[in-house]
């Protein structure tokens, strides 16, 4: 008899759901974990506040510039590299595997911080509206209600994420353009101005604070090429969800940030924010609408919140898929719900991960807005500012080795420029990086942070080395996601053949 061949439950179960996303669905996920409404709500407010600056809705258009460059030479990367690893494999391509392993180590702690942050922002928005209709409810309590709704969702099918994010971010940015709408048709003395579009000044010595808080507002648009694996057609529909995502979440919040300013006055909105913090564009169209549209901004900005730490969910999660399925973390990881392709493992990590983060710190009695939410989406922004650098030198550098048919914008100049900015930015935030957690200057967090992501990141390069030494096969395999396995093979062979001819030449960069 002839002898049945095996299944092979590994091409099933390391494999993501495909042609599921198309282009809106992507777009959703880009923009929710920018998250406009709790930007324009929270963060730009607050800056306002901090800062004292008009110069907020000019910041915004500059960072939006900045990221659209840096978004050139991203997504003409994305077309020839197809892999849910996203920053991690774009750098293990351009910059080599031992640095795509460094980034790698990076990425996990700042998007899993970054996620479980929102939950403090969550528990605290939560239980206050909560308290305004006559519960009392704890912050953790309702932090916990989404944590268990996130779980969920994130182990299903993500076109059911992405229609959920479809319907909560349509309803919130409708909210967002009502309330522009309303400031800008009220303003301040009768008169609208468009001073705060001067770049002026932004000639201060705060300039540096001020672009890095609203570089942050857009931490998490690069969530769409974490989906390219999964998206229909993704060497289009990721690029074009990317530079979307960036040109929609830039467009809503300096317009935004103009209008309160025209509500208030230019000479008025750092006080008035300072007063209200997160209450003041409620504050400012509560006397020209309905009390009904009033309690559905905060209602939509709590969906905001909740439609941020999905996006979050799946980008954290699915970049330890991809670093299981090539080895770099227990091949446990690399492994998918059989049934939906979500990230099985790498799902219920994060999940594990941020229910005792939250539980600890609500045995310790921490304030959830400081501690939780400011503090821990700011630490994990700031390893999302290092990879965003780091990827530009690789698009460069990938794109020197062959240019791929890309023209020299897209290959060079763009993803240059970007560079150079981010050098720059990313500068002025580790050596600012005490005022933005707002600590004393002999706090050992002035410091703290930045070396701590330099101390993961070099133990990520030691891994990369270990590997190479015991497992040449796996390491040959780093950053290319779900590329055929005869080119990992003949890759290893060159990579032996190398190590052979050359040790010591051999361990630089890429294909080495």
């Amino acid at each position: 008899m002839e002898r049945t061949k095996p299944a092979e439950p590994d091409i099933v179960t390391q494999a993501l759901a495909k042609n599921r996303l198309g282009t809106p669905s992507v777009v959703f996920f880009g923009v929710a974990g920018a998250a406009p409404l709790t930007v324009i709500i929270g963060s730009i407010t607050t800056i306002y506040a901090i800062i004292g600056s008009t110069a907020v809705p000019i910041a915004y258009v500059v960072v939006a510039g900045l990221l659209s460059l840096f978004t050139v030479g991203f997504v003409a990367m994305s077309r020839h590299i197809v892999n849910t690893g996203a920053f991690y494999s774009y750098i293990s391509h351009g910059l080599g595997r031992m640095v795509g392993v460094g980034a790698a180590f990076v990425a996990l702690p700042a998007y899993s911080l970054m996620q479980i942050g929102l939950f403090g922002l969550f528990g605290s928005a939560a239980s206050g509206i909560l308290a305004a209709l006559g519960f009392s409810v704890p912050w953790y309590a309702c932090a916990v209600g989404a944590w268990a709704a996130v779980t969920v969702l994130g182990l299903l099918w993500v076109d059911l994420s992405g229609r959920v994010l479809a319907v909560l971010l349509l309803l919130e940015i409708g909210i967002v353009l009502i309330y522009d709408l309303v400031m800008v048709s009220n303003p301040a003395n009768g008169e609208v101005t468009f001073s705060q579009f001067s770049p002026a000044p932004l000639a201060t010595p705060v300039v540096g604070v001020l672009l890095v808080l609203a570089i942050a507002g857009f931490v998490g648009f690069e969530a769409t090429v974490v989906l390219s694996e999964e998206a229909k057609d993704p060497k289009r529909t990721i690029a074009r969800a990317t530079h979307i995502a960036v040109l929609l979440a830039g467009i809503l919040c300096a317009v935004s940030a103009w209008a309160m300013s025209v509500n208030t006055g230019p000479d008025q909105i750092a006080t008035k924010a300072a007063e209200h913090r997160t209450d003041l564009v409620f504050t400012l169209v509560g006397p020209h609408l309905p009390k009904v549209m009033v309690d559905l901004g905060y209602i939509l900005f709590l969906t905001s919140v909740f439609a941020a730490l999905l996006a979050f969910h799946a980008a954290v999660s699915r970049y330890q898929f991809a670093l299981g399925r090539e080895g770099v973390l227990p091949a446990a990881w690399g492994r998918t719900h059989p049934r939906t392709g979500a990230p099985l493992l790498g799902s219920i990590t994060q999940s594990v991960l941020a229910i005792i983060v939250l539980s600890a710190y609500a045995l310790a009695g921490a304030d959830p807005l400081v501690y939780v939410f400011a503090w821990l989406t700011t630490i994990g922004g700031l390893g999302v500012l290092i990879l965003m650098w780091a990827a530009s030198a690789a698009v460069i550098a990938f794109f020197v080795h062959k240019r791929r048919g890309e023209n020299i914008w897209r290959a060079y100049f763009a993803p240059g420029l970007a560079f150079l900015l981010l050098t720059v930015v990313l500068a002025a935030t580790c050596i600012g990086f005490g005022e933005l957690l707002q600590v004393s200057g002999d706090s050992p967090f002035q410091w703290l942070i930045p070396v701590c992501y330099l101390a993961v990141g070099l133990v990520g390069i030691v891994w990369a080395l270990i590997m190479r030494a015991a497992r040449p096969e796996v390491y040959a395999a780093i950053g290319r996601g779900s590329d055929s396995r005869s080119t990992v093979a003949a890759e290893t062979q060159e990579l032996m053949r190398a190590l052979h001819a050359d040790p010591v030449g051999a361990r630089g960069g890429y294909p080495y």
